[in-house]
């Protein structure tokens, strides 16, 4: 999971830029299985992808377009139904 708060206002673009640059930089024969951008309260936009193997490093946005650094977390599945 991939989550950035984006500079006051600026949310709309921080999410445009996770579906023109991030998204396709992830993508390739060992891509993501499922990806997808949700926007939540606070400006904060989350990028979650789910992987058969290793998975690609989300590139780091344009500074001007946060209001602090990027969060990232793995998972791993425990259940699923």
């Amino acid at each position: 999971m991939w989550e950035a708060r984006a500079a006051g206002g600026r949310a709309a673009e921080l999410a445009a830029w996770v579906r023109s640059e991030a998204l396709p930089a992830l993508r390739g024969p060992a891509g993501p299985e499922r990806a997808e951008v949700f926007g939540a309260p606070g400006e904060r936009v989350l990028l979650i992808t789910w992987w058969a193997g290793e998975p690609a490093a989300v590139p780091d946005p344009p500074s001007e377009l946060l209001a602090r650094p990027v969060h990232r977390w793995s998972f791993t599945s425990q259940h699923v139904e």
